[in-house]
């Protein structure tokens, strides 16, 4: 029975012993944080168009837009730039709107068109207006391949995070071991979009291709870690 009772003193003193030393072990980490924000170039550009016609008849009205928006199309698709799954079509009205004593129908379609040139998104929308749109929005520039760009800064900055923990370790007079924990957050933030144009159309007379300057976008990655000590 004595010697039952030394052998749980024991190991209650062992306990106690490794006790305090874990905790210690779990407090040696140092936590550091890193922002990256750089500028990266639009290589992409979204243009809208939009083709609105009114006649006496719905199908009057609809069938005169669907051959406009068609040109408008092929004029996008010649662009340079502008693949074949560059394009796509938006949604289709037709509503009646009252003109003196005789009610007209107005129909509507759109078709939004992303270039891979955006230096020459000026031409893809004189194009487009040229083939028979009433209105224009954009261009919008934009990063074509955003998950690759906020990747890139996202290393970057768990790089500068790692490089601050180490100086950290040093002057503590320790050893940097393995991140034991790492959160990262961001976001690709692109040029604001361009006001519309409206009032635009076949009948305009024809200029110029609007100048235009592709610009960039901001990414901006955070990467907040833990390291151990050793």
């Amino acid at each position: 029975m004595g010697s039952m009772r030394r052998l749980a003193f024991l190991l209650a003193l062992a306990a106690a012993l490794l006790a305090p030393a874990t905790a210690l072990g779990a407090e040696r980490t140092v936590s550091v944080q890193a922002t990256v924000e750089r500028e990266v170039p639009n290589d992409a550009a979204e243009v809208r168009f939009t083709v609105s016609k009114e006649r006496p008849g719905r199908a009057a009205a609809l069938r005169v837009v669907a051959l406009r928006l068609r040109a408008v199309i092929a004029a996008a698709q010649a662009t340079p730039g502008v693949g074949p799954g560059d394009v796509t079509t938006g949604s289709i009205s037709v509503r009646r709107v009252e003109r003196g004593k005789r009610p007209v129908y107005r129909a509507s379609e759109s078709v939004t068109v992303v270039t891979h040139d955006p230096a020459s998104a000026g031409d893809l929308v004189a194009a487009g207006v040229a083939a028979g749109a009433t209105s224009t929005r954009g261009p919008n520039f934009f990063v074509g391949n955003r998950e690759a760009a906020y990747d890139a800064a996202l290393v970057e900055a768990f790089t500068q995070a790692r490089t601050k923990a180490e100086l950290l370790a040093a002057a503590a007079g320790a050893t940097l071991g393995p991140a034991l924990t790492i959160a990262e957050s961001g976001n690709v933030v692109p040029v604001p979009a361009a006001p519309e144009a409206k009032g635009v159309g076949r009948d305009t007379e024809a200029e110029p291709s609007p100048p235009t300057k592709p610009g960039s976008s901001t990414v901006k990655a955070t990467v907040a870690a833990v390291f151990a000590l050793q």
